[in-house]
């Protein structure tokens, strides 16, 4: 663990020399990084109650009262107490508190702008990715408000579901490796039966009659799930996945009912899955979507002692 907090510290170092964080003031203007964030906040997220302003930015009230009076005093902003309750106050950026907003915003669009323009289309990917994941791997998930702020100041986040890419495959496997290794302790056992299912999938694909879905979330992998033909022409849900920094944003039940409507319109009349009885947040997401346990058996798999589930579904025709 060592290791790892001085990598992390390493990285927040690098990260604030690249942003100019510690220059005298933020994006070459004569404000602070508080300054700054005070007034990014106040422009772009609407907030008029310095109460939530200080919750959302999370630091000291008497700090707070200090960085405002210092803006008031360059008529950046302005403050007066709320008509239904005087010992409130509501925060608001002046005309010039505006054009400072403008500036700081198209000032940091430029630094970003300049930051991603070496480099490849690809790349730009990863450090998306990358930085969606790190800040969802360190809250209590991305679809919880955070510690201090009420559920109406929670981020906004763009989940979508897309078909596969290049690199998707893989990913499948990896993650699902990594993460029941993770939560349940299975071994590789279970990493090389999803190689398997995922390797016979892009062999066999019937483009009519199967399907995989990505789940994103600002442009993160989040999530997965395959719908595949049995040989008794059924169809079979599997390998559904949600990280656990995006979970609480109903991606699985997204998920699930995206493969189902597939199934439907594609003309199966039953729907079928394997799971085992400790993914217990998979199995209330099945029951949610109509999914009935036909049968249970004991088995030894990944290194543990399962039950495994078959679940099924009778699917009515599209329309």
């Amino acid at each position: 663990m060592l290791q790892q907090i001085d990598r992390i510290r390493g990285f927040n170092r690098r990260w604030t020399e690249v942003l100019g964080l510690l220059e005298q003031g933020l994006l070459a203007t004569d404000l602070s990084l508080t300054e700054a964030r005070v007034i990014f906040e106040l422009g772009a997220h609407g907030i008029d109650e310095r109460l939530e302003l200080r919750q959302r930015l999370g630091i000291d009230a008497s700090f707070l009262t200090r960085v405002l009076a210092r803006l008031e005093d360059r008529g950046l902003v302005t403050s007066t107490p709320l008509p239904r309750d005087v010992r409130r106050l509501r925060i608001a950026l002046t005309d010039a508190g505006l054009a400072a907003f403008r500036d700081l915003d198209a000032r940091s669009h430029d630094q970003i702008a300049a930051l991603l323009a070496p480099l490849s289309d690809g790349r730009r990917r990863t450090l998306v990715e990358a930085m969606t994941v790190i800040t969802g791997t360190i809250e209590p998930g991305v679809g919880a408000a955070l510690p201090g702020r009420s559920a109406t100041t929670r981020s906004p986040h763009d989940v979508s579901l897309r078909g596969l890419r290049a690199g998707d495959l893989g990913w499948v496997v990896q993650r699902h490796g990594e993460l029941y290794a993770d939560e349940y302790g299975w071994n590789e056992e279970f990493e090389a039966l999803v190689a398997r299912i995922v390797a016979d999938f892009a062999a066999g694909l019937q483009p009519r009659f199967e399907h995989a879905w990505i789940a994103e979330v600002d442009g993160a992998r989040a999530g997965c799930v395959f719908c595949c033909r049995r040989e008794d022409g059924s169809a079979q849900l599997r390998i559904l996945l949600v990280e656990p920094w995006a979970r609480g944003l109903g991606i699985g039940a997204r998920l699930v009912d995206e493969c189902i409507s597939f199934a439907r319109a594609a003309g199966y009349s039953s729907m079928v899955l394997w799971t085992n009885d400790v993914l217990v947040s998979a199995r209330r997401i099945y029951q949610a979507a109509g999914f009935r346990l036909v049968d249970e058996e004991h088995h030894r798999s990944f290194g543990h002692d399962l039950v495994g589930q078959h679940w099924r579904l009778e699917l009515s025709p599209a329309g």
